[in-house]
């Protein structure tokens, strides 16, 4: 049985609680409120350059091209604000021919020194700059459907290939794995801040799709669960304002518009899960991971150590109750 954990950090429904259930919806996010910077799909042989003037060359192949687009202009982020927007690179796929009057790709003298900063998920590649920054390439197949189920279209299994550059700390998620209402199903929750201040938008879809580039949203992964084994992408969801809170209940769910025709899916919670979260700004990706527990006992002294540690931090984040999926 896990014992009581603290939080981790980056390295058939009907009746009252369907209504949190119902954001719970597939959500595809806009280019600008992406975390980093995508840059393409599906890339291979990946080699990132940087000079000593702030600028990144990424050389990759696609479609049988060798690609070589120039990055600049932006690093870290900016902490939520409704009238200055966020921090965004420039990209010139000409390689510097286009901004810049000149072939940066071919000219670049190399500055990249080892990296030594955090540890990131799906790293491709980084460098550490001569000023102390990071350039970091990572890819991750961001859209992926929900529900556990197969891609069935050809960007469902694409491989995003994203680039960021800060200096300081990279985002963190403060992940829970809890059991939620008298029925006691499976939830996770949590927080996600940058510098110690929330992340969170301004403005959303009805499904939840951020509209403004402050609006991160955070991606579920499920181990061993009833959908399968292995991970298997459960669902992704906003961290909300005004702190950057999340929660998500396992429970079984419909089939959304536009998905392949089918049962119900039943509850994914499982071994462990695995949250990937959007930065904020041209910051990375960041993770976290956190063990799934066993079904609830009213009779385990652990169980109940568990829920009366946790429920006074999820009271302080969404009041009585959790809020959203």
């Amino acid at each position: 049985m896990p014992r009581l954990r603290l939080p981790i950090r980056s390295r058939g429904l009907r009746g009252s609680f369907a209504a949190l259930c119902a954001l719970g919806a597939l959500v595809v996010a806009p280019e600008a409120a992406l975390a980093s910077e995508k840059l393409t799909d599906n890339a291979s042989n990946v080699v990132l350059k940087i000079d000593g003037s702030g600028r990144a060359v990424v050389y990759f192949n696609r479609a049988g091209r060798r690609m070589h687009p120039v990055v600049w202009g932006a690093m870290n982020a900016r902490h939520p604000s409704r009238n200055t927007p966020q921090v965004k690179f420039k990209v010139d796929y000409s390689g510097g021919y286009m901004k810049l009057g000149r072939p940066l790709w071919r000219a670049i003298k190399n500055r990249c020194r080892p990296y030594d900063g955090p540890a990131l998920p799906w790293l491709v590649a980084a460098c550490k700059a001569p000023d102390g920054s990071y350039w970091a390439l990572q890819q991750f197949r961001r859209l992926l459907p929900n529900l556990g189920l197969s891609p069935w279209a050809r960007h469902q299994r694409a491989r995003e290939l994203h680039i960021s550059h800060w200096r300081g700390e990279t985002a963190k998620l403060e992940v829970y794995a809890d059991w939620v209402m008298s029925i006691k199903w499976h939830e996770v929750f949590g927080k996600l801040t940058y510098q110690g201040q929330p992340v969170h938008g301004f403005s959303s879809t009805s499904a939840g799709a951020p509209l403004d580039g402050y609006g991160r949203l955070i991606y579920l992964d499920s181990l061993n669960s009833r959908l399968g084994q292995g991970w298997k992408r459960e669902n992704s969801f906003l961290a909300q304002s005004p702190n950057g809170r999340f929660c998500y209940m396992f429970v079984p769910r419909d089939r959304y518009a536009g998905y392949p025709r089918g049962p119900r899916r039943p509850p994914a919670n499982g071994q462990q899960y695995r949250l990937t979260a959007g930065g904020p700004g041209v910051t990375p990706f960041v993770t976290a991971t956190v063990n799934g527990l066993a079904d609830y006992s009213a009779t385990n002294a652990q169980h109940l150590a568990l829920e009366t540690a946790l429920n006074p931090l999820k009271a302080a984040l969404f009041g009585d109750k959790c809020f959203g999926n």
